[in-house]
């Protein structure tokens, strides 16, 4: 039903989102949703010390130490992806959210086109934020 509001929807894809997970940050959110002391210890165990090489065809790349992301293709790394953007929508003061891996769309409405911009841009800014500490 028409009831003279405007809508305006931002769609978020997080570039390399998977490789931009930091470790200690995401040991301290398993730690608040209430992992035990001797499951930190492993997901810490789990995520050090971790190195991937590169291959194509016959050449092979040196060996590159991986200090932050959760490893891709495997059944923990989506996993531990979306504990770590869990609490992203929390940040939101005037849009709903709709999150699927790292895309995002933020959702408002108001009764002018001011309204909606203002709306979202208070909300990209608090996705800044968030990035930024994040």
């Amino acid at each position: 039903m028409d009831n003279g509001c405007l809508n305006g929807v931002i769609f978020l894809d997080l570039k390399k989102a998977f490789d931009c997970v930091d470790h200690d940050i995401l040991l301290r959110k398993l730690y608040l949703y209430g992992s035990s002391p001797i499951t930190l210890k492993w997901f810490k165990s789990y995520l050090s010390n971790r190195s991937q090489i590169c291959k194509i065809e016959r050449t092979m790349s040196r060996k590159h130490t991986i200090r932050c992301g959760v490893s891709q293709g495997s059944n923990l790394g989506p996993l531990l992806f979306l504990v770590y953007i869990n609490d992203l929508p929390r940040c939101f003061s005037h849009s709903t959210t709709s999150m699927f891996a790292d895309d995002t769309n933020l959702t408002t409405n108001g009764g002018s086109s001011d309204e909606v911009i203002t709306k979202l841009n208070v909300d990209l800014e608090r996705v800044h934020q968030w990035l930024l500490a994040n």
